[in-house]
């Protein structure tokens, strides 16, 4: 009930609640005195009949008044109260004390609207502290992933120094390390401003109308020729009869591809090396499938992948190598186009990486 229909009802028992308490006072006091007690109407008996009805007129009326003003006070008081400690405990960081409330007049509103104001704080804390966790794990990655080849350099630097490349072979052997290293150490920070640019959405982005099967068979036809030196395969499944085209950029597409099929490549543990890429052309998107018959992915390992630095290989000095970046940025990048991307896997026979976009007007 509405607080101006508890007011309105309040004021109407006010009036009525008396005027039968009266009228229930006098029958019953009259009936007593006059019939049971057999008293006098024409003698002091009257007198006291009136004292006693003037007597429980005043009763009824504060009694009324007091229960019915206590009531309505009660229930627009305990909830300001509610309300009042919830803000203090908010405006102190505390953000668990709930205001939830099951009553429908406009203090129950404000209340459940408080309490959605307190959940929304609640979340946007929580991700401020997963964020800054986060930023502190990005900070520790950084300095490990530069740190690691920044010690390899100095170590072959002072070997040169030192004297220990004491041959034309050998000195030219550390040189080629050293700008292998650094060539590395380049596509790491590379990586990194690209990532850092992507967080913060400063990063210009061109669209145009692609065809995703003419893009994609360019793609193909390139990657096939690379990795047959390594007897493997690259192939294109597509409906030629469909229509491929999306709102994208290009450049940005390609960054996203060449990241999925390097993280592919990567973890290749067979000795043919196969990739697929599927075009499927629904209503109004179309889903992109790049298939590898890696060594797969662990189904708890899938929902981070396209974490900053996650790698699935828990050694940081893997063989691998890598950021560990390459399929966060994929993701910024499809999310920047409107789409989704997401993983499955099996052990042991592959992983499919899907992105979706929207087909292009």
């Amino acid at each position: 009930m509405s607080i101006k229909k508890r007011l309105i009802l309040s004021n109407v028992g006010m009036i009525v609640i008396p005027i039968v308490g009266f009228l229930l006072v006098e029958i019953i006091l009259g009936y007593l005195l006059f019939v049971v007690l057999k008293g006098n109407p024409h003698s002091s008996d009257l007198r006291l009949f009136l004292s006693i009805r003037f007597i429980a007129m005043i009763l009824i009326l504060v009694i009324t008044n007091g229960l019915l003003t206590y009531y309505v006070a009660k229930s627009i008081l305990n909830p300001i109260k509610k309300l009042s400690i919830a803000a203090k405990k908010i405006s102190e960081g505390d953000l668990e004390y709930s205001v939830e409330s099951q009553k429908r007049d406009e203090l129950g509103e404000l209340s459940n609207t408080f309490e959605s104001m307190r959940l929304k704080l609640k979340q946007a804390k929580m991700a401020q502290l997963q964020y800054e966790q986060n930023r502190q794990e990005l900070i520790a990655s950084i300095s490990h992933d530069l740190k690691t080849p920044l010690t390899s350099i100095k170590g072959y630097v002072k070997g040169i120094q030192d004297g220990v490349a004491n041959t034309p072979e050998k000195l030219e052997r550390y040189m080629n390390i050293i700008y292998k290293t650094t060539n590395e150490m380049d596509g790491l920070i590379d990586e990194l401003f690209l990532y850092s640019k992507l967080d913060v959405k400063r990063l210009p982005f061109h669209f145009e109308r692609v065809d995703l099967y003419a893009f994609f068979a360019d793609f193909i036809d390139e990657l096939a020729f690379n990795i047959e030196k390594e007897r493997g395969t690259a192939i294109l499944l597509a409906n030629k009869e469909e229509s491929y085209i999306v709102e994208a950029d290009r450049e940005k597409l390609k960054r996203v591809v060449t990241n999925i099929i390097q993280n592919s490549l990567k973890y290749m543990d067979k000795n043919h090396k196969k990739i697929e890429v599927r075009l499927l052309s629904q209503s109004n998107e179309i889903i992109v499938e790049m298939k590898d018959n890696g060594k797969g992915i662990n189904k708890e390992d899938l929902p981070y992948i396209f974490e900053s630095f996650y790698r699935t290989d828990t050694s940081r000095n893997s063989s691998t190598g890598g950021s560990g970046l390459g399929l966060s940025i994929a993701k910024k990048i499809i999310e920047e186009h409107g789409g989704t991307i997401w993983a499955d896997s099996e052990i042991g026979k592959g992983t499919s990486i899907y992105f979706k976009l929207k087909k292009g007007i």
